[in-house]
């Protein structure tokens, strides 16, 4: 019988997510089925528990409903504790496990895509939300060195910084004055909204990495790390990694995701 997944949000339709298992279970020759659900904002705890019921075997976790996937999992992983969100959810004998992926998939991308070992270097992320929390044990496991969370509130990226404890400072941007970086990560929401972030001139050592998390637009961020000079990428490597990790939570085995990348890539520069 056909396994089946689905991942959950409001909304989703826009989700790649359909796109990209449909595309690994073909490569990988599994037998499985995976679909798009919209719950309703009061309704995520019935989306899953009605989809348990007809045999599905485990979800992606899109917004807003990541937190509620916290709380909603008999078990979390390390991950998903210390990331404080559940992007996947997989069913054993009528129980929930959560797992967060976010953080797995910005590693391999920047690691195994982009070709940057994290080791040592020196490590800057801008955001203190659940973009930036969801990553952080990930991240601190490559051996950065600093690793520096800016946020326009300070002293929210300073209670963030401490919760991680040694390794992890926090600060705010006015804070980055004098300071350069071999990586810089915007896991802000302001590419979204277009919005240029107060950035000081010299953050960008020679060579550094801009990434952002959002993907399939040149953010203002992107726009000022071209400016500095940076090597830029945008996080749809991190959307296909983060997917392949949890493919590899549900199925036990890890898809090529370099085929994918390559043509999602081509897909998002069609008219």
């Amino acid at each position: 019988m056909t396994d089946r997944y689905a991942v959950v949000g409001h909304p989703v339709a826009h989700s790649k997510s359909p796109r990209i298992h449909g595309l690994f279970a073909a490569q990988t020759r599994q037998d499985m089925r995976y679909e798009a659900l919209l719950a309703p904002l009061d309704g995520f705890v019935a989306t899953v528990r009605d989809f348990m019921a007809v045999g599905g075997r485990g979800m992606n976790v899109t917004v807003p409903f990541k937190e509620e996937a916290f709380r909603l999992a008999d078990t979390l992983t390390p991950r998903a504790r210390a990331a404080g969100a559940v992007n996947t959810l997989a069913f054993h004998e009528g129980r929930i496990i959560g797992d967060n992926t976010d953080g797995a998939g910005l590693v391999a991308d920047i690691r195994d895509n982009l070709g940057l070992a994290l080791k040592g270097k020196r490590l800057l992320l801008l955001g203190a939300g659940g973009a930036v929390r969801g990553c952080l044990l990930p991240l601190l496991g490559e051996g950065p060195s600093p690793l520096l969370i800016a946020n326009r509130t300070a002293d929210k990226a300073l209670v963030l910084a401490r919760e991680f404890g040694a390794g992890v400072a926090g600060c705010g941007f006015g804070d980055l004055a004098g300071l350069s970086f071999d990586i810089i990560i915007n896991g802000t929401s302001a590419g979204l909204a277009e919005v240029a972030l107060p950035l000081p001139p010299g953050l960008f050592a020679p060579g550094a990495l801009a990434y952002d998390m959002v993907y399939g637009r040149q953010t203002p961020f992107l726009t000022q790390a071209a400016a500095a000079g940076a090597r830029c990428a945008d996080g749809l490597g991190m959307l296909v990694e983060q997917a392949a990790e949890a493919f590899l939570v549900w199925r036990g085995l890890r898809p090529e995701t370099a085929p994918v990348l390559k043509l999602l890539r081509q897909e998002l520069a069609r008219p």
